[in-house]
């Protein structure tokens, strides 16, 4: 093992012994050290480093500035170790903003996509992702989440769905509507009618009886919004699985408005329910939706007139 990657080994090591993850980042730090040791580089330079964060010269700008924000940590833990190593400065990439407008889908929209996703040419398919659509749409949690989870972590009898390791490694409870654990027990009779010798306990089955992966999982349910008619609203509003998750927090905003109940209170349960480290987090799902703005602003009128 060369020092560079022994150094990434242990960088790794001690970032996740604080709780993060990092597999994106060990992705590309790997893939850097790999153009360094092609170029038998021992340190790292900035020179180095934006010539390979900027390929390919046709990706977007934002991609390109991921690519060196993976960098930079690295460089500056092994910049203390070795002043040898330079740090490249923040910003030296600008790649303005890159979070989505979320596609906010209605009860409609969700079931038009489970009734698409019924339509997969596979018949495991066809089960799998009306499943995958359901648990998303019913809990809000991640899709990472949701695909790691095995037989096991589901418990029909309670109707509870236990995350294990999720996000900053904490692990939660997910209860589920009556209608959500009928359906996944249904789900787990014809997965095991269809696939009766697969090997494991995966919950959420391929068409092979192996666990989903991310990729393949966000490759299918973009074909499943264009057979459902789901497009585009704008360049920067695009249907994805991940909005699933979003609509889910937005609904269940909406609903404590509209039942006048107090949100600042509800918001750390509703953060800690959706795995959030912060309830910040959760409160930005407010400006997502323009009816949740209108709502808030009504209650902050409402407020002042009868404090004034």
């Amino acid at each position: 093992m060369s020092p560079l990657r022994q150094s990434l080994a242990d960088y790794l090591a001690i970032r996740r012994a604080l709780g993060f993850r990092l597999d994106r980042a060990e992705k590309l730090i790997s893939q850097f050290i790999a153009y360094l040791e092609e170029r038998q580089a021992t340190v790292i330079t900035i020179g180095h480093a934006v010539a390979w964060a900027t390929a390919p010269a046709g990706a977007a700008p934002w991609w390109h500035a991921l690519r060196l924000s993976a960098v930079r940590p690295f460089a500056a833990w092994l910049h203390s170790l070795d002043d040898a190593h330079q740090v490249p400065p923040p910003g030296l990439i600008p790649g303005g903003s890159r979070r989505a407008v979320p596609y906010l889908y209605s009860p409609a929209e969700i079931a038009t996509l489970a009734e698409a996703a019924r339509c997969r040419p596979h018949p495991v398919s066809a089960i799998t992702y009306p499943a995958l659509i359901c648990v998303l749409a019913a809990t809000g949690a991640r899709i990472g989440e949701v695909l790691a989870l095995d037989d096991g972590d589901f418990d029909a009898a309670r109707g509870v769905l236990t995350v294990r390791e999720g996000k900053w490694g904490k692990s939660r409870l997910l209860p589920l509507h009556p209608t959500s654990t009928a359906a996944l027990q249904r789900y787990q009779r014809d997965r095991d009618i269809l696939l009766p010798d697969r090997p494991g306990d995966v919950l959420l089955v391929t068409t092979t009886g192996t666990r989903l992966d991310y990729s393949r999982a966000c490759k299918t349910f973009h074909a499943i919004t264009a057979r459902a008619g789901i497009t585009a609203r704008s360049a920067a509003c695009r249907p994805r699985i991940h909005d699933l998750r979003h609509s889910y927090a937005v609904r269940s905003l909406l609903e404590c408005y509209r039942r006048g109940d107090d949100v600042q209170a509800m918001l750390p349960r509703l953060s800690t329910y959706m795995g959030h480290s912060d309830p910040r987090h959760t409160f930005w799902y407010l400006s997502a939706a323009p009816e949740l703005l209108a709502l808030a602003a009504g209650r902050l009128e409402a407020h002042l007139r009868e404090t004034a």
